[in-house]
This record gives C-alpha cells, structure tokens and sequence, in this order.
C-alpha cells in the first residue's frame, strides 16, 4: 500500500510540471479596473469644488456648508440652518456633472443667531411676495366686496321672491341669493391672485366640513326642515288652542327651530319642530263647536229613563250649550252600586268659555237630580236589617233646594290675552294667519 501511494503521487507531480511549464510562458493576464462612468482627474475634482463653493457662497443658508470633492465624490460639511438647507445642499452637489456621488455630513446647526437669520431671511423673502402681490389682493377684496353688496340689494328686493307665498321659503331664498353671490365672489377673487388650486382644495374642505357639519348637527337640520313644512302646511294660527304630545296651550309662534306654546298656567313650552311636524297635533279651535262629557251615577232601584229626561232637560237649560247639535244621555253600564249614565253636549268656543260652561253644566245636573230625589250612591257596603211593619211612604222631592241658575260661561280671554301680548314683542315668527290652513 505504501508503495502504491508513493507511485500515485509521483504521477501526479508528472503531470502538473509541463501545465506549470506552460503558465510560466503564457503572457500576464490583469483583472479588468473598476472605472467610474466618465474620466474624472484631479482637475475636474476642482472645477467641482469651485462651482459647489461659488453656488453655496450665493445662498445665504448654505454660506457654513464646507466642500472637498475627490475622484467625483462630493463630500458636504458644516453647519446648515434647517433640514431643508441641508437638502438642498445635497440636491445641488449632485446636479453638477461628473458627480458620482455626494455624502452628505452637514450638521444642522445650534446657533440661535444663524437660525435666527435664516427665519428673518424666510420672513423678508415673504413678505417681499406679498407686496408684490398685494395691488391684486386688493382687487380681489373689492371683488368680494362688490358682490357681497350686489347678493345684499338683490335679497332686499321683493319681485324675486314674490311667487313664494310662505314667509319661511321667502327667507330661505334671499339667505340662498346672498351665498351664491358671495360664492361666486370668492370663486372670482381666488381666480385674480392665481389660486385656482387653493379653491378646489377649498370645495373639497367645505365638502367634508358640510358633511361633519350635517352629522353634529343633525338635529337642527331636521328642525329647520320641519320649520319649513310647518310653515307650508299651517297645521294651526296665532291663538289656537291645541295639544301637541303631552302639552296643551295656546299656540304664540312657530320659530325656525320650535313651536311656543302658552299653557293655562301661564308657561312658556318650546316644543322642537321636528317633534310638532312628526308628533299629534290635535287642534281644539279649528272647529268652533267642541262636546264634552261626563259621567253621573244613578242608583240601581231609580228610573233610569227619568234620570236620563233631567240631565237633558238640565243641559238644556244651561247657558253656553248648544241646541244643535242637541244634548244626549246614554246608560254606559250596569255597575254593583249604580248605572252610569253619560251626559254630553256642545259648546261654541267662539262665544263661551268650554271649561266653564262643562262646569255649569255638571253643577246644573247634579242640582236637578238632587231635586227630583234621583238617588245618586256612592260605592260602599251598607247593611240593611228589616223588620215586618208598615212600609213607609216612598220620600217626596225635596222644593227646598235651590234651582239651577244661569252661571258665568262668557271666555276669559286670559290666556289669550297674554299670548297676544307676547306677539306684540316677538311676532308670530312663521305664522302668518293670511296663508291657506290644513284642514
């Protein structure tokens, strides 16, 4: 085995002397040079360093800026003012030709004076521009001005709106002319001073701003819509006596935003439109006649068909109860202690007051039922013993009790009163009593 190896590696040695042999003849191969994209010596390496020198010693942020450029790298050093000198240090340097790269190593500077300089330098630079703009900022206030004035005139005059019979739509149009005017002002005057730009950008706020606008204040645009039905429609005038959700008074003026109500104990109520205009409105004066009703109780062992013949002739007699439509009385029920009997009549709220005359009438009742001995239980337990004797003579009518007399039904006018002085300071807002009333 050694023998073997030995004879291996002498053949090997054999064959790798003639190849030795002839690379030793062969002429030198050099590795291609690594060359930069166009010829660059030390004398465009200073060319470089003079026009970076003399452009920087021209802007007065980059005045710190040091410059040192070899085989066409640019290297950047110093101080500069603020990032965006630094930049444009760096943009500069590598606009120059036969740069192939720049390192940038400027430093921004912690001098409160530099800095100080390089805002008053921006601040000059500003305010230079805007006076050389000012003579067309003038001419686009004026255009402002002009057509705010013309959109004033226009919405002062009547003709335009003179078809719209409705206070509120006349109002939303003259509100409408002036910010379409005013719009096309702006618009005008954005065009004279060149910022065309600046007023797409600001259709587009507005658009956004419209639309946070409309969701934050949702609630005001839905009353203002419902202003505007309400004032179209004309559920009720100034004065009606009407009852919308839960609170009753009389109406004194429907606002772009609520409904005043004037209440029988003399309070103010603020209902908002969007409520009124989607809510119940029950209009007690729209149709002068208006029945009330009520209840007397008769006893069981009484004539009820009697009972019934004096609440009427009783309703009859009363001032303020109409005869057309007539009174009527109805038997409701049958209760344990007694039989319901329901009374109703109609009274005319343009002459009579209707609660005083409901009034009279119970009063005007309960005094003829009593005078003709109808017994009118009350609902308790009564224990009755009887004995067997002579049954007692049923009880006569009593002549002593007063008889029904004629009471005071005439209208107050109180409420109605401080409602129409309430109008006197603040108006009837969108009433306007001439317009056509929903029925």
């Amino acid at each position: 085995m050694r023998r073997l190896r030995l004879a291996l590696l002498a053949l090997a040695l054999a064959c790798a002397a003639p190849a030795a042999a002839q690379a030793a003849e062969a002429p030198a191969v050099e590795a291609p040079a690594r060359s930069l994209p166009s010829e660059i010596d030390a004398g465009d390496d200073a060319a470089i360093a003079r026009r970076l020198r003399a452009t920087f010693a021209g802007v007065e942020a980059l005045e710190e800026v040091r410059v040192a450029v070899s085989a066409g790298v640019v290297r950047l050093d110093g101080e500069a003012p603020t990032a965006a000198a630094r930049d444009l240090a760096e943009a500069l340097a590598a606009q120059v030709e036969n740069v192939a790269l720049v390192e940038n190593d400027v430093r921004l500077a912690r001098d409160l004076g530099a800095a100080f300089r390089a805002a008053r330098a921006r601040l000059t630079g500003r305010a230079f521009d805007l006076l050389a703009l000012l003579p067309l900022l003038l001419v686009a206030a004026a255009t402002i001005v002009l057509f705010w004035l013309a959109g004033r005139a226009l919405s002062a005059r009547d003709w335009p709106y003179r078809r719209a019979r409705n206070a509120f739509a006349r109002r939303l149009g003259r509100q409408a002319t002036r910010a379409a005017l005013v719009f096309v002002g702006v618009a005008l005057a954005l065009e004279i001073v060149g910022a065309t730009a600046l007023a797409a950008g600001l259709l587009g706020a507005a658009g956004v701003f419209g639309l946070v606008l409309g969701l934050a204040f949702r609630d005001l645009a839905e009353n203002s819509l419902a202003s505007l039905f309400l004032s179209l429609r004309q559920p009720f005038a100034p004065d009606d006596f009407v009852r919308i959700g839960d609170h009753e008074g009389n109406v004194v003026r429907l606002t772009a935003r609520a409904t005043v109500l004037l209440t029988v104990e003399g309070n103010h109520v603020r209902i908002p439109n969007a409520d009124v205009y989607k809510g119940v409105i029950v209009n007690y004066t729209a149709n002068p006649l208006r029945r009330f009703a009520f209840r007397a109780g008769i006893g069981l062992a009484e004539d009820l068909a009697r009972a019934q013949a004096i609440g009427l002739a009783a309703l009859r007699a009363t001032p303020g109860v109409e005869a057309t439509p007539p009174p009527q009385a109805f038997v409701v029920a049958l209760g344990d202690f007694a039989a319901p009997v329901e009374l109703a009549a109609w009274v005319d709220q343009s002459a009579h007051d209707f609660m005083k005359v409901r009034s009279e009438a119970i009063r005007a009742v309960k005094e003829a039922l009593d005078a003709e001995g109808v017994a009118m239980p009350e609902p308790i337990s009564r224990v009755i013993l009887e004995r067997e004797e002579a049954a007692a003579p049923p009880p006569r009518p009593r002549t002593d009790r007063p008889q029904p007399t004629a009471g005071d039904v005439a209208r107050s006018g109180v409420i109605e009163a401080q409602a129409d002085a309430d109008r006197a300071r603040g108006g009837a807002g969108l009433l306007d009593p001439r317009a056509p009333r929903e029925l």
